[in-house]
């Protein structure tokens, strides 16, 4: 499969506080995994997919509340893309720190400054496909925030542009 180019994206959402009733709990975390398993699957109603490992931390927080984002790569934000994909790393809250983004109206969730597109989603099925999760999600809200650059791409195990 190292032979098939695809976008690379990153999806994020927001856990859930430990407690929403209490103004003094602690408040949950930002959530983001970069993924290149993605795509549209119908217009009419408007859905995407997205393929999860089995047992991610956005599989488990998926699975537990249905809101979260889609932030589409441009070719300059490949350090975005290899920051959320790193094995073994630290903390999501600080692999935001320095990326600039905006909160979802709708899911919450960090939709990244500087994407091609970003959309907001709420899973409508999940399917369990061999040691991955395929979450098909309705789009609530997309939109264009950068029409500069081309889209980051993954091929033969490394990061790539168009041209």
């Amino acid at each position: 499969m190292s032979r098939l180019a695809a976008g690379v994206v990153l999806v994020t959402a927001r856990e859930a506080g430990l407690d929403p009733d209490d103004a003094n709990a602690p408040v949950g975390e930002d959530v983001g995994m970069t993924a290149t398993a993605f795509l549209s699957v119908s217009l009419d109603p408007p859905l995407v997919m997205v393929s999860l490992r089995e047992g991610s931390r956005m599989d488990d927080l998926l699975a537990e509340q249905p809101m979260w984002a889609v932030s589409v790569l441009s070719e300059s934000q490949r350090h975005i893309a290899g920051r959320f994909a790193m094995k073994g790393r630290i903390s999501d809250r600080l692999l935001f720190e320095d990326i600039p983004y905006t909160r979802g109206a709708e899911s919450g969730a960090p939709l990244i400054g500087g994407a091609l597109s970003t959309l907001e989603c709420r899973t409508e099925q999940t399917v369990t496909a061999g040691d991955h999760t395929l979450v098909i999600g309705r789009v609530l809200t997309a939109s264009l925030p950068s029409a500069e650059g081309g889209p980051l791409l993954y091929f033969r195990g490394r990061y790539r542009q168009l041209g």
